[in-house]
């Protein structure tokens, strides 16, 4: 098993990420395009490689719960235990806004979709950088989501500041996304 913790170009990404990067790099499923959330000229530029609209809003990955806790202040017990409890297969929660997060991240919407990767290299992007993470599928909008670096080279080129190694994890589908509070199946994963 690989050490992403460690390895040179999982680190080099990392970097890039605090210097306004947009990278792709391999999710549960496909490949993904990230950059910091907190960073409005990173984040337009990687809505602008998808062809996106801001108003749909992003999901943010993390390594843990810890990583999402500023985002997480105000939640009851019962749904921070719901958020926190491993699932069996990807699943982003909609979690209530409480005005952490520039509001490009949740485009207007009253909730974030929030994700704790159990992708190895995702996850430890997410330490090396020191939080969350924006993660959208790598592929134009309209386009079938990139399942290898190849894909994904081939439809954004140089124009991705960084492309990671490794492979998509074993997750047949995007991730499930739910409602946190009601438990509601927003998108079958």
């Amino acid at each position: 098993m690989t050490d992403w913790m460690s390895d040179p170009k999982v680190c080099a990404a990392a970097r890039m990420l605090q210097e306004q990067a947009v990278i792709a790099y391999p999710t549960e499923s496909v490949w993904g395009l990230g950059c910091d959330p907190e960073s409005l000229d990173a984040v337009e530029k990687l809505l602008k490689l998808k062809g996106r609209s801001v108003s749909k809003g992003l999901i943010l990955i993390a390594a843990s719960a810890e990583q999402f806790a500023p985002l997480l202040r105000g939640l009851e017990p019962s749904a921070l235990k719901r958020f926190q409890m491993p699932q069996k297969k990807p699943t982003t929660w909609l979690v209530p806004n409480n005005g952490v997060t520039p509001e490009w991240i949740g485009g207007g919407h009253d909730t974030l979709a929030l994700r704790i990767t159990n992708h190895p290299l995702a996850a430890a992007l997410c330490q090396l950088f020191g939080g969350p993470l924006v993660s959208t599928s790598a592929n134009p909008q309209g386009l079938p989501a990139a399942i290898n670096v190849e894909q994904a080279r081939s439809y954004f080129g140089q124009a991705v500041d960084c492309y990671t190694p490794g492979s998509v994890g074993g997750a047949a589908k995007p991730s499930e996304i739910r409602h946190l509070m009601t438990g509601d199946i927003v998108r079958e994963g």
